[in-house]
């Protein structure tokens, strides 16, 4: 049974409606302002999509688009979204990397004793 969601074209309220067929709802009205004007919307869907066709989208130009390779934080959030694209929990060590990055600073800029540091630790 789908649930279809509709604009109240008297007060713009939106509501969703449960229904038992397919076919238009018989007497609906706005459970606002009780008017029968109600226009049915376009409702968003989700769609499963492959490994494949997950990757095919990160290799796509068009997803760098936004990404300034000098600014740590703009690349910090396109890995999260690389990450969240995945759906796999990507270890310690990324969110630590994507963390600092997004506090400004770029893996690159770690010092030698950093880096030890951050070995030892």
């Amino acid at each position: 049974m789908p649930i279809y969601e509709y604009k109240c074209a008297n007060c713009g309220r939106i509501s969703s409606v449960l229904t038992r067929t397919y076919g238009a709802p018989d007497q609906l009205v706005c459970s606002k302002c009780g008017k029968p004007d109600l226009r049915r919307l376009v409702s968003r869907f989700a769609v499963v999509r492959s490994e494949e066709s997950r990757l095919e989208a990160m290799a796509d130009p068009s997803a760098f688009a936004d990404v300034d390779e000098n600014d740590p934080r703009s690349v910090a959030r396109w890995a999260k979204r690389m990450g969240r694209e995945m759906g796999e929990d990507l270890g310690e060590e990324f969110d630590e990397m994507v963390e600092r990055m997004e506090a400004g600073e770029m893996p690159d800029d770690l010092g030698p004793d950093e880096e030890a540091q951050d070995q030892l630790d």
